[in-house]
């Protein structure tokens, strides 16, 4: 299976009946805002480049941000957030994202989520993580990146169990584990942990722009490390 295949695949993904009717409501609704805009209303596959060393791991398309625009982290406070830290620490081609044709390259990186669809309140329910999981895990093989970037404890708890790490392993910001060899890996990888880039983490200075910045710095080393 290739990238394209499974992203072709998860288009098409009907398996969690409260979140598909929430997403394609919101995608005929709309926000005022947004009115003039055709949402995109599906899953979003996964964004970036096919050969990334370095994977990113959110927790759901936003609302009116992903569902949206297709694209993961772009339309919403998250990814005016991220992008722009992508782009100093040479990740991104440019620091902004604003659609899916807006000629946005990212390179060493790809960026993806637990869950793939819009949930309501952000709050994806259990059965609706492990229904999507299997997407997961197969970007991973596929991928096989060297260092996973965990972007929220839902990310962190999600990558945890699909790697086989230790269930000693705590979440915290700038929190990095050492990974030993698995299905999917090479001989050395990582795990970094961040605050999610929300509104609720940026705006209250739980995750300030320098913090977010060591993190990426932090990725880029690794990845380049022998």
């Amino acid at each position: 299976m290739r990238l394209d295949d499974l992203n072709a695949d998860l288009l098409t993904c009907r398996r969690c009946p409260r979140l598909v009717e929430w997403r394609e409501r919101v995608a005929r609704e709309k926000r005022r805002a947004y009115r003039d805009w055709d949402y995109w209303g599906r899953p979003v596959p996964g964004f970036g480049d096919p050969a990334a060393r370095v994977l990113a791991v959110g927790l759901a398309p936003g609302a009116h941000g992903s569902n949206r625009t297709g694209r993961m982290f772009t339309g919403d406070a998250s990814g005016d957030f991220l992008y722009p830290a992508l782009h100093r620490a040479g990740f991104a081609s440019r620091p902004d994202s604003t659609s899916r044709g807006d000629g946005l390259t990212l390179r060493g990186l790809y960026i993806t989520a637990v869950c793939r669809c819009a949930p309501p309140g952000n709050k994806p329910a259990p059965d609706e993580i492990r229904n999507c999981l299997p997407y997961l895990r197969a970007e991973i093989e596929l991928l096989r990146p060297r260092v996973f970037v965990a972007l929220g404890r839902i990310a962190f708890d999600a990558l945890k169990s699909l790697l086989g790490a230790p269930a000693a392993w705590t979440f915290a910001h700038g929190a990095l584990y050492r990974l030993t060899a698995h299905w999917s890996l090479n001989t050395e990888n990582w795990l970094l942990c961040s605050y999610h880039p929300s509104r609720q983490n940026t705006q209250t200075g739980r995750l300030t722009p320098e913090m977010f910045d060591d993190i990426w710095t932090k990725a880029r080393q690794l990845m380049i490390e022998p």
